[in-house]
C-alpha cells in the first residue's frame, strides 16, 4: 500500500470507529508500518486540515470528529476532470488559493488510477491568449465525455457564414482562448487539427469509435498556439 492509499485507509479507520480513539501501537499493526510512521502519517493529516486528535492515557489514542470531515467521496475521471478545470479557472477569484485546496483534498481521496487519469487529462485542458468571456455550451457533456473515453464525436458545426457541416472529430484538448472554449481535434473532413467554438456547435453525438492517440499533433498546436501573439 502506498503512502497516499494508506493516509486515506487511515482516515477511513477513524472515521469509522469515531468517537472512539485508536491507538498509534494498534494502527501501526492494522497498517504493517512502524509506530513513528504512523505518528508521521497523522501529523501529516492534521496539518492538512483534519480534525484528529490525540489522547493521553490508559485508553488514550487517535480520534477522528466526524462531524466536520466529508464521507469517502466517488468520482468518475469526468467529474474528478471537471473539478480540476474549474479550479484552474478561477484564475484571480479572491478565494482561489482556498478553492485550490478545496479541489486538492477531494482528489487526494479518490483511487489511485481516477486520480492518473484526472492528471493525463488535465493536461489537455490548456488557457491561451488572453481573457475569455464566460461561454455557454449546450453540448459540454457529450463533448467532455469524448475527451474522457477517448472517443470519436459527431458534430453539426456551424462556420461563420452560418452554415452547418457534419464533422467526426477526434478530440485532442479543450482551450480557452480569448472567444470562449473550444474543442481541438483532429477533423476528419479537413485531415487535421481544427479549433470548433462550443457555441458554435449545433449538435454533437458520442460514437463507439475509439479515437487514434495522436500525442504528437496536441503538442504541435499547444507549440503553434504559444507562439502566436495573444488575442491573434
Amino acid at each position: 500500500m502506498n503512502r497516499t492509499d494508506r493516509l486515506f485507509a487511515m482516515v477511513e479507520e477513524l472515521r469509522a470507529v469515531s468517537p472512539r480513539p485508536r491507538s498509534a501501537p494498534w494502527l501501526a499493526r492494522r497498517f504493517q508500518v512502524s509506530v513513528r510512521t504512523v505518528e508521521r502519517d497523522l501529523d501529516a493529516l492534521r496539518q492538512s486540515g483534519l480534525p484528529i486528535r490525540s489522547d493521553t492515557g490508559r485508553v488514550g489514542g487517535y480520534s477522528l470528529d466526524r462531524d466536520r470531515t466529508l464521507p469517502p467521496v466517488t468520482l468518475t475521471p469526468g467529474e474528478a476532470l471537471a473539478v480540476g478545470v474549474a479550479v484552474r479557472a478561477a484564475g484571480a477569484f479572491p478565494l482561489a488559493a482556498a478553492a485550490r485546496r478545496a479541489a486538492q483534498k477531494v482528489l487526494a481521496v479518490l483511487p489511485a488510477d481516477v486520480r492518473r487519469r484526472e492528471a493525463e487529462l488535465a493536461d489537455r485542458v490548456r488557457r491561451v491568449g488572453g481573457h475569455s468571456p464566460a461561454v455557454g455550451a449546450a453540448w459540454g457533456d457529450v463533448i467532455g465525455d469524448a475527451l474522457v473515453s477517448g472517443r470519436v464525436v459527431r458534430l453539426g458545426y456551424t462556420d461563420r457564414e452560418g452554415a452547418v457541416t457534419a464533422r467526426d472529430v477526434e478530440p485532442l484538448g479543450l482551450l480557452w482562448g480569448p472567444s470562449g472554449w473550444y474543442l481541438a481535434g483532429w477533423c476528419r473532413l479537413r485531415s487535421a487539427v481544427r479549433g470548433f467554438q462550443l457555441d458554435r456547435i449545433a449538435s454533437a453525438e458520442l460514437s463507439d469509435e475509439r479515437v487514434v492517440p495522436r500525442g504528437q499533433e496536441w503538442a504541435a498546436e499547444l507549440r503553434r498556439l504559444a507562439a502566436e501573439p495573444a488575442g491573434s
